[in-house]
């Protein structure tokens, strides 16, 4: 791994709009690859951190940076926009709108980066991954895996380090993507050679304009591939099932993946031995503790499938998934004490996530609510009867409670992580039940800054509760 040169980008201009974990080092690698910058956000702390960052770069790449509110952008190669301001749907943020109508590519990070490795003459490899729910999990098994291959990698996107802070990988590395539909929907010249779409259940709706719109932006994903590239996509829900259909007509290679469906390529079955992973009626591997259920099974499956197309050897990865970690927020065991598991699964922030949780444990207490998503929890009916006792906390919890009531699951509105955490912990000891599981099946903004924060403050009362030495991480995507 290297860095960039700092001419890959000289003679042009770009602006950047948002300076958070995308837009503030997108910023600082176009001016160290000798871009001129104009960034913009209407945060006072964003644009604090700027200046902090421009006072560690080099003299030169520090002066190609300006912080200035757009007015003109002609003459501009380029607007990256961070991934949560739109510019379509719901409607278009004014600096996207004044960018379309100067002709000004509006592009995503990950997209400068295949820029940026291609001009310094590199051939490494793009794998990108998208999905409703488990895309975390898979980038970071697929670069655990690579790297226990021994193959220089890196991984990043939607997850952990934004694509420009990734560092330049010789001609047999691999970066591996998480992509947004936000990012997917900015993307120009970037061709993956490995691409994978997990599932498809509603969510960001109101920025593209249904369902429908929601799965184009996905399938972009597979954008530009050719007989050499290969085609990943889980058929365990309609809409994935319908686009496995196009897919298989070419013209990458496409393999299908299921977490639990043998009539797919690649698939999660249990065995003696626990979740294996198979392929052409043998094993693969197996998923270990640290990949519960058939969802982890489905993105056990599709790393499966793309590190064999990557070259890793059978043994390696076998291996590889075995020692893998799990993430943290993402049904991660935190805390222990007699006899009840604390599980954070605070990344659950929508109802088909959530599922995926609850589906694991035969008798648990819930703890539920902040932010609800359209449809709120009632597609999680049929996991009600697990649930001895559920606990809401957030500004939706009149409207889960709701739903809870309909069903005739037990309940308290606690409103807080601290009140609904030892509150829990009492339920379980009280009814024997081996599981606290936050699993919020709601975004959190409401009360956290992001679901990290969310997942962090539940380890941190549940340690409390239980008077134990802390036993999770946590960590900012």
């Amino acid at each position: 791994m290297s860095s960039f040169p700092s001419t890959l980008f000289a003679g042009q201009r770009f602006a950047v709009l948002g300076l958070g974990r995308n837009g503030l080092p997108a910023v600082c690698a176009l001016a160290r690859g000798g871009a001129t910058v104009q960034a913009w956000d209407d945060g006072e702390a964003a644009r604090a951190a700027l200046a902090k960052a421009v006072t560690t770069l080099p003299p030169e790449a520090a002066a190609r940076i300006s912080c200035a509110p757009f007015t003109d952008l002609a003459g501009t190669d380029g607007l990256v926009l961070s991934p949560g301001i739109p510019h379509l749907l719901p409607s278009p943020h004014p600096v996207a709108v004044m960018a379309r109508e100067a002709g000004v590519p509006i592009l995503s990070d990950a997209e400068l980066l295949y820029r940026a490795v291609r001009k310094a003459g590199s051939k490494a490899r793009f794998v990108g991954i998208t999905g409703t729910n488990g895309k975390s999990t898979t980038t970071t098994l697929l670069a655990h895996v690579l790297a226990e291959a021994g193959v220089p990698v890196a991984a990043g996107g939607n997850l952990g380090p934004a694509a420009l802070a990734l560092p330049l990988l010789p001609d047999n590395g691999v970066y591996v993507l998480e992509m947004s539909s936000y990012m997917l929907e900015r993307l120009d010249t970037l061709r993956f050679d490995a691409a994978c779409l997990l599932n498809l259940t509603p969510d960001h709706l109101d920025r593209h304009a249904g369902m429908e719109g929601y799965a184009r932006a996905k399938t972009r994903v597979f954008t530009g591939q050719t007989a050499q590239d290969l085609a990943v996509i889980g058929t365990d829900d309609p809409w994935c099932q319908d686009i496995a259909r196009t897919l298989q007509a070419g013209p990458a290679h496409c393999l299908t993946i299921s977490g639990t469906n043998p009539a797919c390529d690649v698939y999660g079955q249990t065995d003696a031995s626990g979740t294996g992973i198979w392929q052409a009626g043998r094993c693969l591997a197996h998923s270990g503790p640290s990949l519960p259920g058939s969802h982890n099974a489905e993105n056990a499956a599709a790393v499966c499938a793309m590190a064999g197309f990557l070259g890793v050897p059978d043994a390696v990865l076998a291996a590889a998934i075995l020692s893998f970690p799990g993430l943290p927020h993402r049904q991660k065991l935190v805390a222990q004490h007699a006899g009840v598991a604390f599980i954070d699964d605070s990344k659950a922030t929508n109802a088909d996530a959530s599922a995926r949780a609850l589906g694991c444990y035969d008798r648990l207490i819930w703890i539920a609510g902040g932010m609800a998503k359209e449809g709120g929890i009632a597609s999680l009916a049929p996991y009600f009867p697990r649930i001895i006792h559920a606990f809401l906390i957030g500004r939706d919890a009149p409207q889960l409670a709701e739903t809870l009531t309909a069903h005739g699951v037990p309940f308290t509105c606690s409103g807080t992580l601290e009140e609904a955490v030892p509150a829990a912990y009492d339920a379980a000891r009280n009814t024997g039940t081996p599981v606290v599981l936050l699993s919020p099946a709601c975004a959190s903004f409401d009360q956290f800054s992001g679901f990290e924060a969310r997942g962090l403050r539940f380890l941190e009362l549940a340690r409390t509760v239980t008077e134990q030495p802390q036993t999770g991480t946590g960590k900012a995507d």
